[in-house]
C-alpha cells in the first residue's frame, strides 16, 4: 500500500531540512533525459522511488549535477502522456555506481500536479474497491 506523506518544498533552518508538499511512494516508470556537460544528449528509462507534487526521487546510472536541468516523462493511470523540465536538486551515491537524484518540478508544473493527483486518486479507488470486495467476501460468508 502506498503512503502519502506531508513534506515538501525544502526550507533550511540551520542543518535542518523542513519539506512542506504531499509525498507519494510510488514506483513510477519515467524516462529521463538531459546533456552531458560536453553538451551529448542521453536518456535513461529508470522508475521513482517517490514523487510530490513538487519534484520526484529516482535512480541513475548517468552522472548529474545539482542544477542541471532535466527533462522527465511519465504517464498517468489512463495512460496520457507527462512531460516536464526538473531542475536537479539533490545527488546521493547509491548502490552500483548509481545515485538517487532529487529534482525539483520547473514546468509545466501544474502537469506534474495533475499527474500526481491521477496517481492519489488511482490509489484511492484500489483500495476502496478493494475494502468493498473483503466486505462482501464477509456478508457472503454470513449467509
Amino acid at each position: 500500500m502506498r503512503r502519502l506523506r506531508r513534506e515538501g518544498s525544502m526550507i533550511r533552518q540551520g542543518n535542518e531540512e523542513r519539506r512542506f508538499a504531499l509525498r507519494m511512494a510510488l514506483r513510477l516508470p519515467i524516462i529521463v533525459s538531459g546533456r552531458t556537460e560536453g553538451g551529448e544528449a542521453w536518456s535513461e528509462p529508470t522508475e521513482t522511488d517517490d514523487i510530490s507534487t513538487i519534484g520526484a526521487l529516482f535512480h541513475l546510472n548517468q552522472k548529474v549535477n545539482v542544477g542541471d536541468r532535466l527533462y522527465i516523462r511519465a504517464h498517468r493511470p489512463d495512460g496520457s502522456p507527462v512531460e516536464v523540465t526538473a531542475r536537479v536538486a539533490r545527488t546521493v551515491p547509491a548502490i552500483y555506481g548509481t545515485a538517487r537524484v532529487g529534482v525539483q518540478i520547473l514546468e509545466p508544473n501544474e502537469n506534474w500536479i495533475r499527474l500526481f493527483v491521477s496517481w492519489v486518486a488511482d490509489e484511492h479507488a484500489a483500495e476502496a474497491e478493494k475494502a468493498e470486495n473483503n466486505s462482501d467476501g464477509a456478508d457472503r460468508s454470513k449467509a
